[in-house]
């Protein structure tokens, strides 16, 4: 995906609407400097972005998960996503028109990226421990799909999982293919949990792997990202819509990114419906990594410039040959290393 070109004088406009920006956030700024001086704001304490609204952000205390305000957020700090954690001042007075003051964002230890319309990246959500990468029988998922999301979440060092949902669903005429289609994943090292939010069947696992740390569901709109958040948390109201009976396919109904802390423990970010991951910020090189079985033969190919695909002395090829790789694996590489180049 190329980045769109500006004109002069759309990078003029863009320019000035800009600085009326920042104009306007160091007017708010100083405000707040002045609510501080007046007592209309509590002592500095840490907490937790669980909601964004654009300009303004949901923060939750740390020490008292009650405590919620919508919070301005200071000129000089980067954009803030759900699951950030920062250092806070709660509203205590009317100056400030009931918003806290946020103002650092403290160490992220990961972060969930996805790319704009412009092909530039753009942070999602933050603090993520774990990806459940959801797919379903319908729509019918496909393993260069599989491979896209989970070479996407190897590039952000956050471990992913994957998650077939709607197994109630599974019948004599998908079970076999469903079956070869996650058969190579355990093997990889890839979790695979099974759920029907239907039934409740798999519910218990599922729980059991939320319950330590922050996760978040990605996958192709209609697999039953909503519904799902709907059963764990039955008060969480995500909006579901049904497959479109002309594509297929599902209908984007989440808008944005929110936190939910689950009953049986652990946090959950609802992040808004994609349908793919974009991998073109890759390089070849962080493409092939991605391919977890690939690596220990990284960099072992008799030629540095090796396209893997038929030259002599190619590790990858060999490890093809051997069976330490299979064919399919390989065949999902070559088509996200095209869709790469093409892109």
């Amino acid at each position: 995906m190329s980045k769109r070109k500006l004109n002069r004088r759309q990078q003029w406009r863009i320019a000035k609407i800009q600085e009326e920006r920042e104009a306007r956030a160091r007017r708010r700024d100083e405000s707040f400097e002045h609510a501080e001086e007046d007592g209309d704001l509590g002592p500095e304490q840490t907490g937790l972005v669980i909601a964004n609204y654009g300009s303004q952000v949901l923060v939750e205390s740390e020490s008292d998960s009650e405590l919620r305000q919508r919070c301005h957020v200071r000129a000089n700090i980067e954009t803030l996503v759900t699951g950030d954690k920062v250092a806070w001042n709660p509203a205590t007075g009317e100056s400030t028109g009931g918003l806290g003051v946020v103002g650092a964002r403290l160490p992220r230890h990961s972060e969930l990226q996805r790319p704009d319309r412009y092909g530039d990246m753009k942070t999602v959500a933050a603090n993520i421990d774990r990806i459940l990468i959801v797919i379903a029988p319908y729509p019918e998922p496909f393993a260069n799909a599989i491979d896209r999301y989970l070479v996407a979440a190897e590039t952000t060092g956050i471990h992913p999982i994957l998650l077939l949902n709607k197994i109630d669903l599974i019948d004599d005429n998908n079970r076999d293919s469903l079956e070869q289609l996650l058969a190579p994943y355990p093997g990889l090292g890839y979790e695979v949990l099974k759920l029907s939010t239907k039934t409740g069947e798999g519910l218990d696992g599922l729980l059991a792997t939320l319950a330590q740390g922050t996760s978040v569901f990605v996958g192709q709109s209609g697999v039953g990202k909503s519904s799902l958040i709907n059963g764990l948390l039955p008060g969480a109201d995500a909006r579901t819509g049904a497959l479109s009976e002309a594509t297929g396919k599902g209908t984007h109904t989440t808008t944005a990114a929110e936190l939910f802390h689950l009953p049986s423990g652990g946090d959950l970010i609802d992040s808004p419906g994609i349908r793919e991951f974009g991998i073109w910020h890759m390089s070849e090189q962080e493409l092939l990594e991605g391919f977890v079985e690939f690596r220990p033969f990284i960099g072992y190919c008799r030629f540095r410039d090796c396209n893997h695909q038929g030259e002599p002395g190619c590790a990858i090829k060999e490890a093809l040959e051997r069976g330490d790789i299979s064919q399919r694996r390989m065949d999902s590489y070559l088509h996200l290393r095209n869709s790469l180049e093409n892109e």
